[in-house]
């Protein structure tokens, strides 16, 4: 299933996108997508009811596909080509960092410069929902406790990430830095994660063309790895990396500027738009 939440932000509704492409009403169904609606027998109960949802008339606004995320996990220089760009030496464990959950917002929704910034940059991801409760578990079963995998814009602020304190998090966390969507897809539609083509736009010109094959730790290895060092519950987020051509490694590096629009998006995954805006309080 294509699970998604549309609408004003804030007032979002419960939805799918059928086989044919249709926006499809789950309200009847569920009152929203969140932690409660991910284990697996809640998401059969949904894909059963959903065949008699009724369509939705016209292209209304998507919010991010689920709500009540707890944890927005992050990890760092997860590709080879990538940490090479950014000059870095590749990591012998996954590099683990969080992004404030006030950060996240709709697919499509503008991305807003941080007060002073200068040095703001785009990252496609890969991102993986957990559906059902995981603690120390193993890489062979990692899997089993994921809900769907997602489309994330890991935008980075990179004078706030790298040149003020050895703590990435501050330049991951502002406001708008964490688009996501537009659909929650379940594991079902996704086989195989490391088998995905990945790319992103900078005003029309390609800027990012991956595959998230080439990730140094996969989907299950991170799964399992974080699952050691914190409880991953329903409806958190790991965010897995990005591949090579952001801003940062360009040369001379290109950063982010009022005016700009991001396009971005992975295979199955769907796709998203981000005009970036000046900060406003």
């Amino acid at each position: 299933m294509k699970l998604v939440r549309y609408g004003r932000p804030g007032k979002e509704k419960p939805g799918m996108i059928d086989e044919a492409g249709v926006l499809r009403d789950l309200s009847a169904v569920i009152a929203d997508i969140g932690p409660a609606q991910l284990s697996p027998t809640a998401l059969e109960k949904i894909r059963r009811a959903a065949r008699k949802a009724p369509a939705v008339r016209g292209k209304p606004r998507m919010g991010c596909p689920l709500t009540g995320i707890g944890k927005f996990v992050a990890i760092g220089l997860n590709y080879s080509d990538h940490a090479a760009e950014a000059g870095m030496p590749i990591p012998k464990e996954p590099i683990i960092f969080m992004k404030a959950s006030s950060c996240i917002q709709g697919p499509d929704d503008p991305v807003m410069l941080p007060k002073g910034s200068v040095k703001s940059d785009w990252e496609v991801e890969l991102g993986i929902v957990i559906g059902s409760t995981a603690r120390y578990v193993t890489r062979k079963d990692a899997l089993s406790y994921v809900a769907g995998y997602c489309v994330v814009n890991d935008v980075s602020e990179r004078e706030y990430q790298l040149e003020r304190g050895p703590q990435w998090d501050k330049g991951k966390s502002c406001d708008t830095f964490g688009p996501i969507g537009p659909w929650l897809v379940t594991t079902d539609e996704v086989p195989n994660p490391q088998r995905l083509d990945m790319w992103l736009d900078l005003n029309g010109q390609r800027m990012q063309t991956g595959n998230s094959r080439t990730m140094v730790f996969g989907a299950a290895e991170l799964v399992s790895y974080v699952s050691k060092f914190m409880t991953l519950y329903p409806g958190d987020v790991i965010t897995t990396g990005t591949p090579p051509g952001v801003g940062m490694g360009m040369k001379p590096p290109h950063f982010l500027k009022k005016g700009d629009v991001m396009t971005l998006g992975i295979e199955g995954l769907g796709a998203q738009r981000q005009e970036v805006v000046a900060f406003r309080a």
